[in-house]
């Protein structure tokens, strides 16, 4: 059996970071690990091919090879999902289909051949036996949520390591709290399922084998969310592999505001070489937090929780949302004001969307304020609802946003601010190498001789070079992100 496995396009979006790959030579900033895991369930004997669309060109003489195509998608690569899927059908070759986007939504994909729902550890293994039988369903779908131990590690033979920013890893599936604007647990359920320590230690050594170094992405919802197996199992066989190693992976992940509450983890977390965390912080609005159920945030000092998470030398990377019914015009300077005195540098701020599997969805929809289907990108201006802002002066208010944190005065002031107080580990990405010295050289030509915010830009050099050489390499990082957030959102000053 031949199977190709395509993973479709992602548009030109924030989290793309499309604009700042060009200055590190890389194609794409993660690989489809879903897919790897997917390649990963089926029959060695099979061959396999993958095709990431965010890579290179899909060729057709690739889809006449497979017997079957296997596509796997989220929400925002429908567009590009949904040409791959034409184009097989129009060379008589037969789709398998799953992930976020079909699970989500599966109705509007009845053309596909096959649609393998939930998770694939349960649902891809009756479509195999289905296959041997020659009579294969139409879906398959389960209620029930695998176990991560049954989860196989990822056929990183699929990919080249060296077109991706950064590798993947997934340590544990679902999360504990149930925000009402999130999908997660309608997807993946409450309850924290995680890998073993073994098994995140193969996947290590597994990516280690690519030849790859540099950074890995732990993708979990909230990586802290069974803190139980993270503190006693997990995060003291990381260290122990990286020391032996020799450090040649530094590590990012997503977590809740509570990591801040909780020292020892802090410390154990840094040591093992986390050194960023993606924090939900929504708003600094209390109203609006108990709107959508983000019970962690209430009655906290937010902006002393991230300062206890960047003192212990992890930097804080955060989501902000605007557009709640208890938002008045007033969150937009707040929103500027929180991010500018936070020193957060990567702050994705979004207009508040309600997928199909949240309670907010089924809010809305209870108050006939549904317009449209939410296709996965909540920083395009657009929003599938009705709020209760007047529309213009949200759009306005959030286009204030965006200009008053990513514009290059009060960005690289905020860029300033974050370097003078941050204390990294030392020992983590620190390795001067062919990447670094290219995004350096192309930082000075594209940002500062081209860039119409040069001036800020050799402000910021001089001024780390002379205060903080440590940090250098951060700060032309940080000036690279930034280049690539003003193309994203096309502010011009």
């Amino acid at each position: 059996m031949h199977i190709l496995l395509v993973s479709p396009s992602y548009p030109d979006t924030y989290w793309s970071f499309k604009h700042a790959l060009k200055f590190i030579s890389k194609k794409a900033n993660n690989p489809p690990l879903g897919l790897m895991t997917v390649a990963a369930l089926l029959p060695t004997r099979w061959e396999k091919r993958l095709v990431d669309l965010n890579v290179r060109p899909l060729r057709d003489k690739e889809i006449l090879w497979a017997d079957y195509v296997m596509v796997g998608a989220m929400s925002v690569q429908e567009k590009s999902a949904s040409d791959v899927i034409n184009r097989c059908r129009e060379l008589n070759r037969r789709v398998v289909a799953g992930g976020p986007l079909f699970t989500g939504d599966p109705d509007p994909w009845s053309h596909v051949d096959h649609l393998v729902l939930n998770e694939a550890e349960i649902t891809l293994p009756h479509l195999l036996s289905d296959l041997e039988k020659g009579q294969p369903k139409k879906i398959y779908r389960t209620r029930d949520f695998a176990e991560m131990k049954a989860s196989p590690p990822p056929d990183y033979s699929l990919i080249d390591a060296s077109d991706y920013g950064q590798l993947s890893i997934q340590y544990t599936r679902g999360c504990p709290y149930n925000c009402e604007f999130c999908e997660i647990t309608a997807l993946l359920g409450r309850k924290v399922r995680v890998k073993s320590g073994e098994q995140i230690l193969d996947e290590l050594e597994g990516i280690y084998q690519t030849g790859f170094r540099g950074n890995v992405f732990f993708v979990d919802d909230n990586f802290i969310g069974n803190r139980y197996h993270l503190k006693r199992e997990l995060l003291p066989a990381i260290t122990r592999w990286n020391e032996s190693h020799r450090y040649p992976f530094s590590f990012t992940t997503e977590a809740s505001i509570n990591l801040a509450d909780d020292t020892a983890l802090l410390k154990q977390v840094a040591d093992a070489g986390f050194n960023r965390v993606f924090i939900g912080i929504e708003s600094p609005n209390e109203e609006s937090l108990k709107e959508c159920d983000k019970k962690l945030n209430l009655e906290r000092d937010l902006l002393q929780s991230v300062r206890e998470i960047q003192s212990a030398g992890i930097e804080v990377t955060a989501g902000f949302i605007v557009g709640f019914d208890h938002d008045t015009t007033a969150v937009f300077q707040n929103q500027i004001d929180f991010i500018q005195q936070s020193g957060i540098m990567t702050a994705m701020v979004g207009l508040l969307n309600a997928p199909s599997r949240t309670r907010l969805y089924e809010r809305m929809k209870r108050e006939g304020r549904i317009i449209s289907t939410y296709e996965g990108n909540n920083t395009d201006y657009s929003m599938n609802f009705v709020p209760v802002m007047n529309r213009e002066t949200l759009l306005t208010g959030y286009q204030a946003i965006l200009t008053g944190i990513y514009s290059n005065r009060a960005y690289y002031d905020r860029l300033r601010r974050f370097l003078k107080e941050f204390k990294p580990a030392t020992r983590f990405g620190r390795r001067l190498n062919y990447q670094s010295i290219s995004a350096l050289l192309r930082s000075i030509l594209y940002i500062g001789i081209l860039g119409r915010g040069r001036i800020y830009y050799w402000r910021l050099f001089a001024w780390s070079l002379f205060r903080r050489p440590q940090l250098l390499p951060l700060a032309i990082t940080h000036s690279i992100y930034g280049y690539h957030f003003r193309k994203v959102f096309q502010i011009e000053r």
